[in-house]
């Protein structure tokens, strides 16, 4: 992955989580013409007379989850594309996944959908069902678009099934004011918001000393998993996948002893009780002095709570060397079903293009994330918090969500801290974690 200088870019994954939520969208249809999206009436379901008409399904990916944001985008889109016409279908990440699933069965499957490379290329693209997007890659864009990204949204066999607009980085974040209180903050780099293992680890024994609970490797179900793998994965140099993406490693020695470290500090436990979500509200209440489940939008949207009564510092994950972490991160981009039209397809490409290509900071402050492009420095600017963000994606690390079995892995992740949580050896675990995650993968 190319690198970005810290705290001066302002570009930058959120919701699943994306992170550590997601939207509540019923489903509307957005209108397509300028005259439409100002009165906020519904377009027909026959196109006018001369216009090619496109269904757009899109999940809660940050603002493109609320209506009246993509109606703005559209209404754009047709001053430049009166001919095109899109109609829009808001999906929720609860029922998402079945609404589109029967559609394909039904064959009545959206024209353009927006989600991320492991459900458009390793689920829905590996099934046959998806538009080769190769077209779309030209040499410039291949340039432009960061590495680790493109490769996430190529398949296996060389197709590509998603055309990105956004991504994000997740992170962890700390009580600044009780660290300075402690004299943890002496541990930290604030600088690069990063911070070596030893130094995490002095940090956290100085808030136990002074009494503090310090965090939580959260375990109830999913949400939020991408916080404990990041924090396991980078503490001692482990790797959840092969770098093929054929199997899962999370076995290894590293992430073994990274997992009885955690174990065996004071102040941190295995809670099976709480998700990623409740996790991070705990922290936002002041209860825990860390969030293992944090990003730009999960700060966002629990601001209210903080209030005054702590700073927030987003910080990397914890590393052997600190600026050596590989943070975990959410990709967002655009696919096309193969439904038979060339007609629609060829204006399902003429709307990527523009949303990507055309109108990029627009598109991409829309998500609440950054740009998967190099080129693309001027989102955000002047908001130092969502530069701290965006510098965090220099960080990113390999997107390995994209390896088969990756739906029964994360349930086994979950399953394995449980079961460390509940006193069965942590080597145990680990070893039915990858023997029950790369029987899926196989599978």
């Amino acid at each position: 992955m190319k690198k970005i200088l810290a705290l001066v870019l302002a570009a930058c994954m959120v919701m699943t989580f994306a992170a550590c939520g997601s939207n509540n969208a019923s489903e509307t249809t957005a209108p397509a013409d300028a005259a439409n999206a100002a009165n906020g009436s519904e377009s027909s379901n026959a196109p006018a007379e001369g216009k090619t008409q496109i269904s757009l399904w899109t999940y809660p990916i940050g603002d493109w989850g609320k209506q009246e944001n993509v109606n703005a985008l559209l209404a754009k889109f047709n001053e430049a594309h009166p001919n095109i016409e899109v109609k829009v279908e808001y999906l929720t990440y609860s029922d998402g996944d079945d609404k589109v699933n029967t559609a394909i069965e039904g064959k009545r499957a959206p024209d353009v959908i927006m989600e991320g490379p492991e459900r458009l290329v390793s689920n829905w693209g590996a099934k046959g069902v998806m538009v080769d997007l190769s077209d779309l890659w030209t040499e410039d864009a291949k340039a432009d678009v960061f590495g680790s990204v493109e490769a996430a949204c190529k398949s296996a066999d060389g197709a590509y099934y998603e055309y990105p607009l956004c991504m994000t980085a997740h992170c962890m974040a700390i009580n600044k004011t009780v660290f300075e209180e402690t004299g943890a903050w002496q541990y930290v780099d604030a600088e690069t918001h990063t911070w070596t293992t030893e130094n995490f680890l002095k940090a956290c024994q100085t808030l136990a000393d002074a009494g503090y609970d310090i965090g939580s490797i959260y375990c109830n179900g999913q949400g939020g998993d991408q916080g404990t793998r990041a924090l396991i994965n980078n503490l001692y140099g482990g790797t959840f996948t092969n770098a093929e993406h054929t199997a899962y490693t999370a076995n290894s020695p590293e992430n073994v002893k990274a997992m009885e470290t955690l174990l065996n500090q004071k102040g941190i436990r295995y809670d099976a009780s709480i998700n990623g979500g409740e996790e991070a509200d705990l922290f936002a209440q002041g209860i825990l002095k860390m969030a293992f489940c944090w990003n730009a939008a999960t700060h966002d949207a629990r601001k209210e709570v903080i209030g005054e009564n702590f700073e927030v510092f987003p910080m990397a994950f914890p590393s052997p060397e600190g600026t050596d972490t590989q943070l975990c991160g959410g990709i967002w981009g655009f696919g096309i079903f193969n439904n038979g039209d060339d007609a629609k397809i060829e204006a399902a490409k003429t709307f990527i293009k523009w949303v990507c290509d055309e109108n990029t900071v627009e598109s991409v402050e829309t998500s609440g994330f950054w740009s998967v492009r190099n080129s693309v420095t001027d989102t955000y600017a002047g908001d130092e918090m969502k530069a701290v963000y965006g510098s965090f994606m220099q960080y990113m690390g390999d997107y390995y969500n994209v390896i088969p079995g990756w739906t029964t892995a994360r349930t086994e992740w979950a399953s394995m801290l449980q079961k460390i949580s509940t006193g069965t050896p942590v080597a145990e675990a680990a070893e039915t974690f990858v023997s029950n995650a790369n029987a899926a993968a196989a599978g």
